[in-house]
């Protein structure tokens, strides 16, 4: 599937943003790239490695939390997102912007979308990522590969979002930033 840049901007664009307040959580940001192969849309996933101390082997989008040299969180999303994957923050067109979520891991995180041109030599962060995964956008329209569990945190009930992908299994925070992006660009 070919999807404009402009197409998505205008369609993030007619949704505001929710802005939620920060409480004592810690502020982070992520990024959900998007990049064009073979004239079809792609978004791009990391697997963190399974030696890390927090979200170990989990599929996320590029991102963490802010650092105190950062001006906004547009630039820590793009700060790590250049970290992470090597992906200079100039060649990252914002597209806009998503809900605020909270993480039952105590963050407050604000996704981004932005696109890349492709193709791009990406220098990978061992220590942070283990894998880089492309997944066409058209397949993440796929209802078969979707579902939704309720579980229960701390005494509420939440819904968690999954995707499966071949042997890959996007959930929890990623997923619900993905079934985010998917509804707003998805003309209704």
């Amino acid at each position: 599937m070919r999807l404009d840049p402009e197409q998505v901007r205008r369609a993030l664009a007619s949704h505001a943003p929710q802005r939620l307040p920060r409480e004592n959580l810690a502020p982070a940001a992520v990024l959900v790239p998007l990049f064009a192969r073979d004239g079809e849309e792609q978004v791009l996933f990391t697997r963190r490695p399974d030696t890390m101390p927090h979200h170990r082997g989990e599929i996320s989008f590029p991102g963490g939390r802010r650092q105190p040299e950062d001006p906004d969180l547009l630039a820590t999303a793009l700060r790590e997102t250049e970290e992470e994957m090597g992906i200079a923050a100039r060649d990252v067109r914002i597209l806009g912007r998503l809900d605020d979520f909270f993480s039952v891991h105590g963050y407050h995180v604000t996704p981004f979308v932005g696109c890349f041109p492709y193709p791009y030599t990406f220098r990978v962060n061992v220590r942070e990522v283990a894998e880089v995964i492309t997944v066409p956008l058209a397949r993440l329209r796929d209802p078969a590969i979707f579902h939704i569990e309720d579980w229960s945190h701390r005494g509420r009930d939440y819904p968690v979002h999954f995707y499966q992908i071949d042997h890959h299994q996007i959930w929890g925070l990623t997923a619900a930033i993905l079934t985010q992006f998917l509804d707003r660009i998805t003309a209704r």
